[in-house]
């Protein structure tokens, strides 16, 4: 892996480090109105270890309309943290100290290799521990299997399902390429992964406002100027690629001592 530094990662910690000042200045503003001080602390932000052996990210096919979306300005201050209890797409306390936000597309072999060898561990260590919270974000950046395999993803979530499903779907893929996901594999994955229901599952996949929630989340991405998957931020800080576990635990970990829950 190259000492250089992402500059998708340069440019979102940018704005996350924006976004967390601009924070901070509000909530000075509001105390000394109420007539006290609140203080509020923050921590710069850390790269990937440099040279940490990793798999690149799968990066947005160069015929993609993200590749003519201009990312916005890198002074603009970005909020990617949801903490909805509706959420179907996250995993863990609401009120955990810190959220690991994650992009991936169910077509990218690097998103599967994190899905099937580090989320099990960083679940098992810091989710089902409480100390910090997933949160998905679906994008399709390889084509309609990726939107219908998304849709998909979100029909399972809405049973419970959102978890299993995912890693159903990556345990499943090759080591290179992007699989095939036509219909009936989808369902066959619903199968596997426990989904209760299979009927409801099956109509499901033909839901607009499914369709439609992958299509907002994916612009969105493009929006934050991230171009390749997978992606994941915690804090101000931002890592790209399927990289080993010892990253994850040295963001999180360094997240959760700024946030005094170490």
């Amino acid at each position: 892996m190259s000492n250089e530094v992402n500059p998708t990662v340069e440019r979102l910690e940018r704005r996350l480090k924006g976004a967390r000042w601009l924070n901070l200045a509000l909530a000075l503003v509001i105390a000394l109105l109420a007539g006290f001080l609140l203080a509020r602390g923050g921590t710069p932000a850390a790269a990937p270890a440099p040279g940490a052996p990793s798999d690149p990210p799968a990066t947005v096919p160069a015929e993609s309309p993200s590749a003519e979306t201009a990312p916005p300005e890198a002074s603009e201050p970005v909020d990617i943290v949801r903490r909805d209890p509706a959420d179907t797409l996250a995993i863990g306390d609401i009120d955990a100290p810190v959220v690991l936000s994650e992009w991936a597309d169910l077509r990218c072999p690097f998103c599967a290799k994190v899905t099937t060898e580090v989320m099990p561990v960083l679940l098992a260590e810091y989710v089902e521990t409480g100390k910090v919270r997933l949160e998905f974000n679906d994008v399709s950046f390889f084509g309609e299997d990726s939107t219908a395999a998304a849709v998909a993803l979100r029909a399972a979530a809405e049973q419970g399902r959102f978890a299993e499903y995912l890693h159903t779907v990556h345990a499943a893929a090759p080591a290179q390429g992007h699989p095939d996901l036509p219909r009936e594999i989808l369902v066959d994955f619903a199968t596997e992964a426990g989904v209760p229901d299979i009927d409801r599952f099956t109509a499901d996949l033909d839901r607009e406002d499914l369709r439609a929630a992958v299509e907002a989340s994916t612009a969105r991405t493009q929006q934050l100027g991230i171009t390749g998957v997978p992606f994941f931020v915690a804090g101000d800080q931002a890592i790209s690629g399927a990289q080993p576990i010892e990253v994850f635990r040295q963001l999180l970990d360094e997240q959760l001592q700024a946030a005094g829950a170490a």
